[in-house]
C-alpha cells in the first residue's frame, strides 16, 4: 500500500475506486465497505483508494468539547488498511480551514482533480464538506456533471451490521473487552515503549513492564486487570496488564499501564511493545498489604492463563 500525505505528486491512476471517511477503529462495519471497495477495484483492474483525515475531524470542529480519543492511531490505521489490501491511502490534514471546504469544492478538488475518480463507494449515511452538507443525496442530485459513477452501500447492509466507533468506545469504557473486540474484528491494541518504573512488582514476584503509549490521542480502556497477548521483539507472549492509579502502592493519581509477561526474564527497557487485550480479569482495587495483593495477583495469573487458553 502506498501512503500519500497530501494532494501533491499523486500517481496517475488508471481506474481509481475511492471511498473516504475517518475509519476510526477500522471496525467490521468499515471492513464491509473496504472489502467492497477492493472487490470493485479488482473487477475493473483498477486501484482501491481510501481517503482519511488526521487529526480526528471532531476534535477540530468541536474544539470546546472533550477530546475524542482514537481507537486506532494513524500508524495502526495504516497497518490495518494495508492488511485489508488497500492500494493507496491518502491522508488529508484536517484543519479549521479544511473544515470550511464546500461539498462542491471537496468533490472537484479531491475526487476529480486529484484522483480522477472513476467509481466512488459511499455509505448512505456518509457526510462530507462544510457543515457535513455533502452526502449520498447531494452526490446523486449532481452526478450528471461528474466523471465518476457512484456505488452505494445499501442502508440495510450497514444497518444489519450496526457497529459504530461510539459503541466500541463505550464498551472499552466499561471494560467490556470481548464486545469491543467482536465489533473491531480483532483484539484492541495498545502500542508503546517500555520505560523504567518503581520496580516494586519484582519484589513480590510479579515484575512488570511499564508502558508509555506512543500517542497521547489513543483511547485507554477503563482501569482494570486484563488478560493480554504481547508482541515484543517480533515474538508473541502471554501475560496480564494493569491499568490504573495503583491505589495500594501510592496516592499518586498518575495512570499507569503495567504488563506482567508470563515466563519472561529479559531486560527490555526501551523496547517497543504491542499489547492486545483479550478479556477483563477484574476491576482495580486497593489492598491493605502487599502480601494480600500478591495473593490476588497469583489468582489473577491463573485466571488470565485460563482466559488465554480459550
Amino acid at each position: 500500500m502506498k501512503v500519500h500525505q497530501n494532494l501533491t505528486n499523486l500517481p496517475i491512476l488508471s481506474f481509481a475506486v475511492v471511498t473516504s471517511g475517518t475509519f476510526d477503529g477500522v471496525h467490521i462495519g468499515h471492513q464491509k465497505i473496504l472489502t467492497h471497495l477492493t472487490q470493485i477495484a479488482t473487477q475493473n483492474n483498477g486501484q482501491s483508494v481510501v481517503i482519511t483525515f488526521y487529526p480526528h475531524p471532531r476534535n477540530i470542529i468541536n474544539q470546546n468539547q472533550t477530546e475524542i480519543k482514537e481507537l486506532t492511531t494513524l500508524d495502526e490505521k495504516i497497518d490495518k488498511l494495508e492488511k485489508l489490501g488497500i492500494d493507496h491511502l491518502l491522508i488529508l490534514p484536517f484543519t479549521p480551514e479544511f473544515s470550511q471546504i464546500s461539498p462542491d469544492e471537496f468533490v472537484q478538488k479531491i475526487y476529480i482533480d486529484a484522483l480522477n475518480t472513476k467509481k466512488l463507494v459511499i455509505g448512505y449515511d456518509h457526510r462530507f464538506g462544510k457543515d457535513r452538507a455533502g452526502g449520498l443525496e447531494y452526490l446523486l442530485k449532481n452526478n450528471h456533471q461528474y466523471s465518476f459513477t457512484i456505488d452505494e452501500i445499501p442502508k440495510h447492509d450497514l444497518e444489519n451490521n450496526t457497529i459504530s466507533s461510539t459503541k466500541i468506545r463505550n464498551a472499552l469504557a466499561e471494560s467490556n473487552i470481548k464486545i469491543a473486540n467482536q465489533y473491531l474484528g480483532n483484539e484492541y491494541e495498545l502500542r508503546g515503549k517500555i520505560v523504567n518504573g518503581d520496580k516494586i512488582g519484582r519484589t513480590i514476584g510479579f515484575p512488570t513492564a511499564n508502558v508509555s503509549l506512543s500517542h497521547e490521542s489513543k483511547l485507554i480502556p477503563a482501569d482494570a486487570i486484563y488478560a493480554v497477548k504481547i508482541m515484543l521483539k517480533n515474538k508473541f507472549y502471554q501475560g496480564m496488564m494493569y491499568i490504573g492509579n495503583r491505589p495500594t502502592l501510592s496516592g499518586n493519581l498518575e495512570k499507569r499501564i503495567e504488563v506482567n509477561i508470563f515466563d519472561f526474564q529479559e531486560d527490555v527497557y526501551g523496547e517497543n511493545i504491542s499489547v492486545f487485550l483479550v478479556d477483563k480479569i477484574r476491576g482495580d482495587e486497593k489492598f491493605d498489604t502487599l502480601e494480600k495483593m500478591k495473593i490476588q495477583l497469583k489468582n489473577d495469573e491463573i485466571k488470565a492463563k485460563q482466559i488465554l487458553l480459550e
